[in-house]
């Protein structure tokens, strides 16, 4: 019997899958855990491997489609076996999905799906027989013809449940919709790739019937390109921003800002840096390291490493809010804020407070190198306990970051300022820089999170509290 692959739920958040290539053809054969296709998640990119052995009969779906999770994407079976029988029993189990789901809820007396019945007049004027055009009496035009009649109201679409989702939330008629699932069911790559063209067509015509005589008011571009583009929102788009309205709608957020004097740790970055550089008496192995530039430590490794222990001291802030309880970590597992092509990701420093800075150093560069290739595993953006989010590098002096649930607190910080400021008696040119923790009130007060700041602006300000 013929085995169909289905998109597997590759992270813990994932609801569809973006085909990107297929690594088995059609007639390879396959041994279980062999990989057929590379697929993007919303965080990364993975591989679906097979779950059964055999020949690859099918694929259902072409590189590049949007898969949701559970769907079929190719089948396996022997050696000229029929392919079929398995997505037969996918499209019995499809449509008994979609019979369940046009089933009228309480209170309704049709499915969603079907529009509804027009009203008596309007019935009336479409069993009368088509008369020939008129002329409107007092005028030379002739009377406007009435509009030819659409699809009957009782004609069935056949489409997944996440397409007929989509199409209602779009506002778009699923009827003459071209399907290219399986029987010609409508998936959601249809209405994602525009062949809801026709529906948004009619809708444009609409809009402009009820325009002006002249058209809308804006001018054409001078060059005659269009004046937008529209592109398609990328598995992570979608999960960023379905978890920043998670987070900014009900989370109730505030702020805390503290200024740190950061001459202290320029120095002691300079001196750990020259202590693994070759001449500097450091032992050959850690030389050459020095040299490679692999492991110096960046400010951003110091801010990490000091965010760790100061998060051991106020377990408060090392929390998640859980709807029915607050979970209190004992262990510190550092979340840092990783810019990508396609949007943000969090890879997940674990542990971080037990580390050394060498040793945090080398594992973010790996982590971030990784995320920007969308190499990491599932394993390793999720967990985090605390967020950091620096834009130091960008010339930000100073801004506020959004929480990632269900972590209570993220730290954001600014670049480093030269400032003249009062220092012991007189005015002085100092390294200054900008710290602001986003707090969930739920779980961290404001007497919490500013004694929070205060331990972590302490041992920033004296960088010898990291090694104590």
């Amino acid at each position: 019997m013929p085995t169909n692959v289905v998109m597997e739920a590759l992270s813990p958040t994932m609801e569809e899958g973006r085909l990107i290539e297929w690594k088995k053809q059609e007639g390879e054969t396959v041994a279980v855990g062999d990989v057929l296709a590379e697929v993007e998640t919303d965080k990364a990119v993975m591989e679906l491997v097979a779950r059964a052995s055999g020949t690859l009969l099918k694929h259902i779906v072409e590189a590049g489609a949007t898969v949701p999770v559970s769907e079929p994407v190719a089948v396996i079976g022997e050696a000229g076996e029929n392919s079929g029988a398995a997505g037969q029993r996918d499209s019995k189990a499809a449509e008994q999905k979609e019979k369940q789901a046009a089933q009228p809820s309480p209170g309704e007396n049709r499915p969603v799906s079907m529009p509804p019945p027009p009203p008596a007049s309007a019935a009336t004027e479409e069993r009368r027989p088509a008369e020939k055009p008129s002329r409107q009496e007092g005028t030379g035009a002739p009377a406007p013809s009435p509009q030819a009649p659409g699809p009957p109201s009782g004609t069935r679409v056949r489409a997944s449940p996440l397409a007929r989702r989509m199409a209602a939330e779009r506002g778009l008629d699923l009827v003459g919709v071209t399907g290219s699932g399986p029987e010609g069911r409508v998936v959601a790559r249809d209405l994602e790739r525009g062949t809801a063209a026709a529906p948004a067509q009619r809708t444009a015509a609409q809009a402009a019937a009820s325009l002006p005589r002249g058209g809308p008011s804006r001018p054409a571009s001078p060059s005659g390109e269009q004046p937008y583009t529209d592109v398609p929102l990328t598995q992570i788009r979608k999960t960023i921003a379905r978890r920043l309205t998670t987070s900014i709608g009900p989370v109730p957020t505030f702020y805390l800002t503290s200024e740190v004097d950061m001459e202290r740790v320029w120095d002691a970055r300079e001196a750990l840096n020259a202590a693994g550089q070759p001449g500097s008496g450091a032992r050959p192995e850690q030389a050459s390291e020095g040299a490679a530039g692999d492991v110096k430590v960046s400010f951003n490794d110091i801010i990490m490493k000091a965010v760790a222990l100061a998060l051991r001291q106020h377990p408060d802030c090392n929390a998640w809010w859980q709807d029915d309880h607050i979970r209190y970590w004992n262990e510190v597992h550092l979340s840092m804020a990783v810019a990508i092509d396609e949007g943000l990701i969090t890879p997940v420093i674990r542990h971080a407070d037990q580390k050394t800075l060498r040793e945090i150093g080398a594992e973010s560069r790996d982590l971030a190198a990784r995320a920007r290739e969308r190499r990491l595993k599932p394993e390793e953006y999720t967990g985090g306990t605390f967020s950091v989010s620096n834009l130091g590098m960008l010339d930000i002096e100073e801004f506020t970051a959004i929480i990632n649930p269900p972590e209570a607190g993220i730290l954001a910080v600014g670049r480093m300022v030269e400032k003249v400021v009062a220092h012991e008696g007189g005015m002085s040119v100092r390294r200054r820089m900008r710290l602001t923790m986003s707090c969930d009130h739920r779980v961290i007060d404001g007497a919490t999170g500013a004694q929070f700041l205060r331990t972590l602006k302490g041992m920033l300000e004296n960088p010898l509290a990291l090694v104590w």
